[in-house]
């Protein structure tokens, strides 16, 4: 069981990176072009996003008046899982990045920013959350 779950995180780890993987070993060398910049644009925003989702919500929990409230404040008042929008965008960012050093059968590893948004939206992240705040708050549209 334990050979299974470390199997399938290192799956996931691989296809997440594989972008940057290929870039990085590609025998491409390309100089810093503006998809470069503008995919640390955009991992930037995304990195941001999630860091300031985070902390909001890490103060969120500290007050022990919000121990059974869901948090509808900053961030939290646009999405219910801004934390998980903000790695989603972070990983197209190094999409781009990586973009104009891959050719061939390496643009296959572009399928890793899908593949982030897959697992975060349908499998581990708002999927489980979901199923949780249902149980929890129910009907409340928060």
């Amino acid at each position: 069981r334990f050979a299974f779950t470390w199997t399938l995180g290192g799956g996931w780890v691989f296809i997440t990176m594989a972008a940057a993987l290929a870039a990085i070993t590609s025998e491409q060398q390309q100089s810093l072009g503006i998809l470069a910049y503008l995919g640390t644009l955009v991992w930037l925003v995304g990195f941001g996003i999630e860091v300031v989702a985070d902390r909001q919500k890490t103060n969120f929990r500290k007050d022990p008046a919000n121990a059974e409230q869901f948090i509808t404040t900053g961030l939290w008042s646009k999405s219910r899982h801004p934390n998980y929008f903000g790695e989603i965008v972070l990983w197209f960012g190094v999409a781009l990045i990586a973009l104009p050093a891959l050719s061939g059968w390496q643009l296959v590893t572009l399928i890793s920013p899908l593949f982030v948004t897959f697992l975060l939206i349908k499998v581990s992240g708002v999927r489980m959350l979901e199923e949780g705040a249902q149980k929890r708050w129910g009907k409340d549209p928060s």
